[in-house]
């Protein structure tokens, strides 16, 4: 029992190494799977599934020709590594003695994360993938698409950070009581109970996919847990990484992400060499500056990325409930307007698949892509440096004139 009581894991990972590891096993993943680190796609069949059961037909939705709804979200690999990472967030979190019923301050919070997921949902799926296709498959498979959706991400948060700072998005302030009690947590000894049958149930499950030959579920339920533990240890957050550069300055998880990055670009392009696989390349067109300037948007008045998200409901965030039921409306709002309100036509229809494989070879396309990689890290680090908190402003107004 003394072990049970004893056992916080109260340090959190360096992010570097956690999210440098999600990067290699990223790229593992695809290359036992043939498929990818991804997660709105899952939550636009999740959307599907619900219509469904209130009769719709999706039979003529074009969308779903690009995210096929085969079988149940139980039955696919995409399923599992959602599941998954909602599952090894959550034993990490009891381990840690960290879930505690969180309930925001203001009420206009569960509105404002609610609009925050559907715009984020929608940019995603406008953009054929979230942050997760962009940078940990998108890049990694040198799908030109992932830069333009970067840029565009970027610009988007930009713009979420000047909305959430309007008195009017943040409302009244309101003080409490320095005493104030916080909403109780699940005893110290229960929580980690509670993770290791968890985790001990979880891992059954995995062990009974493999016997009774489900081999692809058992992978990815596999790696949707190390990818749960990763993001909930490592704190990975994809919104932090922008919205910490224009808050604070502070740029420690731009950094580790844009080295995961290259991390995954490596290992994946040895994959796709040894095994003779085919890079995975998505459509670069209007559609994907405009998807990614909304999800940045999005994430940001949502107060998070689809992976924080994850965590974070884990913890017992329960603002994150609108934010996971506004991801998945809209995504499936976007599904249904691809081809029946003309967002095809007129977004998507001129673009054009775009590979730096086939466009320069592997060897230009890996130095070119690390290249820019580490030309990112250093403006980062530059920013880091020189704005955080203002300080390049302020060591600016106090630099003596000569």
């Amino acid at each position: 029992m003394k072990f049970l009581q004893d056992s916080r894991l109260t340090s959190y990972w360096n992010p570097y190494a956690a999210i440098g590891l999600a990067g290699l096993l990223s790229a593992v993943y695809f290359g036992i799977t043939g498929t990818v680190w991804a997660v709105t796609g899952e939550f636009t069949r999740l959307g599907g599934h619900v219509l469904q059961l209130f009769g719709a037909d999706l039979s003529d939705w074009a969308y779903f020709q690009l995210v096929p709804m085969k079988g149940t979200t139980f039955s696919r690999t995409d399923g599992w590594i959602v599941w998954g990472m909602f599952i090894g967030a959550l034993i990490m979190i009891l381990l840690s003695n960290n879930f505690k019923i969180r309930v925001p301050r203001q009420k206009r919070r569960y509105v404002q994360g609610f609009i925050g997921g559907i715009i984020a949902g929608f940019g995603a799926r406008l953009a054929l993938g979230c942050n997760l296709a962009a940078f940990f498959t998108g890049v990694p498979q040198f799908s030109f698409h992932s830069w333009i959706f970067m840029i565009a991400t970027a610009l988007g948060t930009y713009g979420g950070v000047k909305i959430v700072n309007w008195a009017w998005w943040k409302g009244r302030p309101m003080l409490t009581k320095g005493n104030a009690a916080s909403p109780a947590a699940v005893s110290r000894t229960v929580q980690p109970l509670i993770g290791i049958v968890l985790a001990l149930g979880y891992a059954g499950l995995i062990v009974y996919f493999f016997i009774t030959g489900r081999t692809m579920l058992g992978v990815a339920a596999a790696f949707g847990a190390a990818f749960g533990i990763l993001i909930e240890r490592g704190q990975i957050c994809f919104t932090s990484a922008f919205r910490d550069l224009w808050i604070s300055g502070r740029a420690t998880m731009t950094k580790a992400i844009i080295i995961g990055m290259a991390i995954s670009t490596v290992a994946t392009l040895i994959i796709l060499l040894v095994c003779g696989m085919d890079p995975i390349t998505k459509i670069s067109a209007p559609s994907t500056f405009v998807g990614g300037v909304l999800f940045g948007i999005g994430i940001v008045l949502a107060g998070g990325c689809e992976t924080g998200m994850m965590y974070r409901l884990m913890e017992g965030q329960i603002v994150f409930l609108p934010v996971f039921a506004g991801n998945i409306i809209g995504a499936t709002a976007l599904a249904y307007a691809w081809d029946h309100l003309g967002v095809y036509n007129a977004l998507v229809k001129n673009g054009a698949k775009i590979n730096l494989l086939e466009a320069m070879g592997p060897g230009p396309a890996l130095l070119a892509t690390l290249a820019v990689l580490a030309a990112g890290n250093l403006i980062a680090a530059y920013w880091n440096k020189h704005y955080r908190f203002g300080s390049g402003l302020r060591n600016r107004l106090r630099r003596p004139n000569l």
